[in-house]
């Protein structure tokens, strides 16, 4: 009998994308895996709570949970020279204690933004919800994530881009870590082991079979956007660059973490390269 499984990601199309190679059968395994999707600040929550066998999670999170679970290598999300955008209305002034709809406190963007405003008010709303909380002037502005990156309304202009300020706090042209995936660490390590390669193995498939498997998601209804803003999407952040952590994106990673424990939001530093798999331990074990 297999074991079971269960991976939570997030609705949006990249993880649905990087997953979906599993569930449409294309990848074969010793384990039944189940999935879960809701919104990235519901996973961080829930993951927080040890909810989860695997999860999508930000990595602004991760410290928090570095006791429970491992990072996996593979299904990252990371931006080059784009990521999320602060939008406001267009020709609004803002001060400095400006209210602001932010998608969750243990949000990568969410970490980035507080390093750069510290003043500002924050509420937190589903990230579906935040373009429309800046237009009916709930808020002053807003931190779209996701696809919204690509389709927000005419009447919204840009703030700041996260890449930017993330750009100036890391002043060493590093990619802007943004989500990846966490395994429980109470799991057997081979089986964690075996189920990180599983998921780059999907990873790999879902990008060599990019054109079939986005035609299959929008045809099913899987994804909230059309073909042309899932081809954009997809080569921001479901591409070759998601497969398997490099040096580069580590060390993103690491500053990303020094960042948030200098300001306050850590409680210690944490090194990445500490909290990966030991893929060795499989081959020592096998031979």
């Amino acid at each position: 009998m297999k074991k079971e499984i269960i991976v939570a990601h997030s609705p949006d199309a990249d993880d649905i994308f990087m997953y979906y190679a599993i569930k449409f059968g294309w990848i074969s395994s010793n384990y039944n895996f189940l999935n879960k999707a809701d919104d990235i600040e519901t996973l961080n929550q829930e993951t927080l709570n040890n909810i989860w066998d695997v999860s999508a999670i930000s990595f602004g999170l991760y410290p928090h949970i570095v006791d429970d679970y491992a990072l996996l290598r593979t299904a990252v999300s990371f931006g080059e020279g784009y990521g999320p955008k602060l939008i406001k209305k267009k020709n609004k002034k803002l001060k400095r204690n400006f209210k602001v709809a932010l998608s969750g406190k243990y949000t990568t963007n969410a970490l980035i933004f507080r390093l750069k405003y510290p003043e500002a008010r924050i509420k937190y709303y589903n990230f579906l919800d935040i373009e429309q909380a800046v237009i009916n002037e709930e808020v002053d502005a807003g931190v779209l994530i996701h696809e919204s990156i690509l389709t927000y309304d005419s009447s919204l202009g840009v703030e700041a881009e996260i890449w930017d300020i993330w750009s100036d706090l890391n002043k060493e042209n590093l990619p802007l870590p943004l989500g990846g995936m966490a395994i429980r660490r109470s799991l057997p390590l081979m089986d964690a082991i075996e189920i990180e390669d599983i998921l780059t193995k999907a990873v790999k498939v879902a990008n060599r079979h990019k054109k079939l498997l986005s035609k299959m998601l929008i045809e099913r209804n899987l994804v909230r956007v059309d073909s042309d803003t899932l081809d954009r999407y997809l080569s921001l952040y479901a591409n070759d660059d998601s497969i398997s952590m490099s040096e580069t994106q580590l060390k993103a990673i690491n500053k990303l973490f020094e960042l948030g424990y200098k300001g306050g939001f850590y409680d210690r530093i944490v090194d990445v390269n500490e909290c990966l798999l030991p893929k060795e331990y499989k081959d020592i074990r096998l031979s």
